[in-house]
């Protein structure tokens, strides 16, 4: 590992670690027997996912409610009550757990005497529905904070109130009983559509993720990523942006990215020249991305691909251009960034040997590169998944150094069950939302308040629509987020006219981007923090970063042909062509910089030329073109700055 060649520039990373996940980090301290009886419990959770995923596979009402059961046992040890109780396990949590796995292995127990009287609950169904309710709540307020907890109850107070609302979002009302039946007994609540997609391949995507990083291979992805572009102006910023973008594939948070990547490529971008703010910048901007990366992207795509009955193979085809364009973006800013501040690449002495980094650790980028195979070829993310893992197992033995052995083995499925228990309890109280959403008709009320609002306007639905996300997205996880608006806003947008996965997926991209939206930007403000830089110029740096994903929505919702939607080889290789040349003009205005420093009106001229080039249409590529042409001759003929002779990328 070459990083810790790197004494002078990066002073002890693992320490770095340490302490940042110390400092955010509100799991209890487990020592002694209850320390090893969680982890029991965990590589079970573990094993039993892989045993459904890839050998037999329970009936699903069944496969939701261990998985549930598993969830609550495990957050009610590992999370405490308040952040100061770390240091001890009280009475109540023990009760909370044993309380967690009896209402969910109810289901399990009493599955056909359920089902027989549907519609019909005893006394028994409701005191546990009622429990599971309350539980799944206090889970998710000591994982995920209060936010998400405020917003489901306020949707169970509208499902229980909403007769004394005014106008078309008010409702009948429901009683206490009624609600507790729908969202514990039928499979459009707590058990719905989000916790299935957790039961199945999200587990296993985030167990995947763990042997990685047991085995190496999360290393194995940073080191390539150094040796690739290291040696360029500017080197390690774009190995940050290239080893925390295929990071945030298989991670799927951009916090827990930050935190493992950030500690080695912050201090190296400073290292070569890169202000502190700026270094945070990008790395927050390129771990927030990685949801939006195929193949893999976050655990909301996969709930997406079942919302939208859009297989995921083809969703990812989808995905993918807009994707790399805001990659793209990213790259081409911080090798403008690097021209202008007259930095140079990391010498070689200082970089892993690409040849040598495949040769040692390549092998484990077998297992995410089979994901693609497979799903390309028609396989189910379930088995898609569940192979990834086995390849990681399997070449994992082809080297000493990377070989599992039994205790490398427990924590791969000790960490990846525990990594787990934030996406399911949001994916449950979210099912609290959606359940909601589907008993009152919720859903179409909004849908029809958004094209009133709007007036039948397109562009003003698309900005009411953006709003909402950005604001709700503001202290919820990614996944939470797009459930609500997937189930109440995305109707709206498909009603006027827009593709269905276009209206998806622009709501998942607000969503993705809040962590580096200010001002509740969690992820700059981790980043900042491992730079020592000012929080406030590290989020308005990573926001800058992130502007391409601000505009593209908009562009593909209107123009769908970005999405590989009723288009053409020929007007595919264009819509490539003309939007790369739209995000380069895009960087350069948001830079200050093309071959030389630029002026205002330049950059205006520059903004204006990105927008029209990155939409598909002919008048407005040549429009673009022409606007770029002008200002490039401006820029040769004024030659404000000599021509850099650093190696450009």
């Amino acid at each position: 590992m070459f990083f810790k060649k790197k004494t002078k520039q990066i002073l002890s990373p693992e320490e770095q670690l340490k302490k940042i996940n110390e400092q955010f980090d509100n799991k209890r301290n487990l020592t002694g027997w209850l320390a090893k009886m969680t982890t029991v419990i965990a590589v079970c959770m573990s094993l039993f996912h892989l045993w459904s995923a890839g050998i037999y596979m329970l009936p699903t009402a069944q496969l939701k409610a261990i998985h549930l059961a598993f969830a609550l046992v495990l957050t009610f040890i590992i999370f405490p009550a308040r952040s100061k109780g770390k240091e001890k396990f009280p009475w109540y949590d023990a009760v909370f757990a044993v309380l967690g796995a009896v209402v969910t292995l109810y289901i399990v127990v009493d599955y056909q005497k359920i089902i027989y009287r549907m519609g019909d609950p005893n006394s028994l169904d409701t005191l546990f529905g009622g429990i599971c309710i309350l539980l799944i709540l206090e889970a998710t307020r000591r994982t995920m904070g209060w936010t998400l907890v405020n917003v489901s109850l306020i949707f169970l107070a509208y499902a229980m109130y909403g007769n004394y609302l005014p106008g078309g979002i008010g409702h009948k009302g429901y009683d206490l009983m009624r609600i507790i039946e729908h969202m514990y007994l039928t499979g459009e609540g707590i058990f719905g559509i989000a916790i299935y997609v957790t039961a199945t391949f999200v587990f296993i995507f985030v167990l995947l993720g763990s042997f990685l990083g047991v085995t190496g291979g999360a290393q194995a992805f940073i080191d390539l990523s150094f040796s690739v572009t290291g040696k360029y102006r500017g080197g390690p910023a774009k190995a940050a942006v290239l080893g925390s973008g295929l990071m945030g594939m298989i991670s799927g948070s951009s916090f827990a990215n930050v935190a493992g990547t950030g500690t080695f490529t912050i201090p190296l971008m400073k290292s070569v020249g890169y202000k502190p703010e700026f270094a945070g910048g990008v790395e927050a901007a390129a771990s927030s991305g990685g949801q939006i990366m195929p193949p893999i992207m976050g655990a909301a795509a996969f709930i997406m691909a079942e919302m939208t009955g859009i297989p995921y193979g083809k969703l990812i085809i989808h995905a993918a251009i807009p994707a790399i364009l805001y990659y793209l973006s990213i790259f081409i800013m911080v090798d403008l960034e690097a021209a202008k501040l007259g930095l140079v690449g990391m010498s070689r002495e200082q970089l892993p040997r690409f040849w040598e980094t495949l040769k040692k650790g390549g092998f484990l980028l077998l297992a995410p590169l089979s994901i693609v195979y497979m799903l390309l070829i028609g396989f189910s993310p379930i088995k898609a998944s569940f192979a990834a893992v086995m390849i990681a197992i399997i070449t994992s033995t082809f080297r000493k150094e990377t070989r599992l052995n039994l205790s490398k083995l427990i924590d791969a499925l000790d960490n990846g069950a525990r990594a787990s228990l934030s996406v399911i309890a949001a994916c449950a109280v979210a099912g609290l939302i959606v359940g909601t959403v589907t008993l009152t008709g919720l859903g179409l009320k909004f849908a029809d308040l958004i094209i009133n609002l709007s007036a039948g306007n397109i562009y003003l639905a698309l900005v009411l629509t953006m709003l909402a996300s950005i604001f709700m997205s503001m202290g919820m996880p990614t996944t939470a987020l797009y459930i609500i608006l997937g189930t109440m806003v995305a109707p709206a947008l498909v009603k006027m006219g827009i593709p269905i996965v276009a209206a998806h997926l622009f709501i998942f991209y607000y969503g993705c981007f809040a962590a580096v939206t200010p001002p509740v930007a969690l992820s700059s403000y981790l980043a900042a923090s491992i730079a020592k830089a000012d929080a406030i110029k590290t989020s308005l740096v990573g926001l800058k970063l992130c502007l391409t994903a601000f505009l593209l929505p908009f562009i593909f919702a209107l123009s769908p042909s970005l999405l590989l939607i009723d288009t053409t080889p020929i007007k595919i290789l264009s819509v490539l062509v003309t939007s790369v040349i739209g995000v380069f003009a895009l960087s350069a205005s948001l830079e200050s910089y093309l071959f030389g420093r630029i002026g205002k009106l330049q950059q205006v001229l520059l903004f204006i030329a990105a927008i029209v080039l990155i939409k598909p249409d002919i008048k407005t590529d040549l429009l673009g073109l022409g606007i770029i042409a002008v200002v490039s001759v401006i820029q040769f003929t004024i030659k404000r700055q000599k021509p850099i002779s650093q190696e450009v990328v």
